[in-house]
């Protein structure tokens, strides 16, 4: 069940995608009302899948973003401790861990927005260093979501020891890999595939950057 409801959530990304840049570029008013008639199919089909979603959270995803459709980019900074250990935050959203990070900000270039994303969350001051990963969301195994998503991994070093915790989150901390496992995952943001990864390209540090 949970394979067919991410499938058919991707379609209807894509179902939203094709009417929006359709909206933007169609040739004439016939293809205006074609592109906003299947825009209105996918949002019906939407609300038959995820009938928890409020018609604020439908229009914030079919109705607010304009022009050719892309996706989404998610930036999530990778932090190593001198013991070999990595920052995770707390997330008041949902009382699960995560990497520090969040979406990417018009403005700042990955790597400052992964910078600004730790400062803001832990309260440390880390220096971008390299990109770690590029991962199509759809293509591994998260939760199933409407909006598609692009996943950016940033190593970073850090610049100072004192951690605090943010506006958004409850507490940071510094994990083992075996200590993440037993660890209430926010899997819609990191998952343990996630976290293998990391550690993996630490320890040998190959400097080989992973992209879908």
């Amino acid at each position: 069940m949970v394979v067919l409801e991410k499938e058919l959530s991707i379609l209807l990304s894509k179902l939203q995608g094709i009417a929006q840049t359709g909206k933007q570029f169609g040739k004439d008013i016939f293809d205006q009302e074609r592109y906003e008639e299947l825009s209105i199919v996918a949002k019906e089909l939407t609300h038959l899948l995820y009938p928890e979603l409020s018609e604020q959270e439908l229009m914030i995803f079919f109705d607010k973003d304009e022009g050719y459709a892309t996706p989404k980019v998610d930036i999530r900074a990778v932090v190593f401790n001198q013991e070999g250990k990595l920052l995770l935050v707390k997330e008041k959203s949902d009382d699960s861990w995560a990497l520090p990070g969040g979406w990417a900000d018009i403005g700042y270039s990955p790597k400052e927005v992964a910078e600004k994303e730790v400062l803001e969350e832990t309260g440390l001051k880390v220096k971008a260093e390299r990109l770690i990963a590029v991962l199509d969301k759809a293509k591994h195994e998260y939760p199933p979501s409407l909006t598609y998503v692009y996943k950016f991994f940033i190593r970073c070093q850090p610049a100072s020891q004192k951690i605090k915790p943010g506006i958004e989150t409850s507490a940071a901390a510094f994990f083992t890999l075996e200590e993440i496992y037993s660890l209430k995952l926010s899997e819609a943001r990191t998952i343990k595939q996630n976290y293998e990864m990391l550690f993996h390209d630490y320890q040998h540090e190959k400097n080989e950057m992973i992209c879908d």
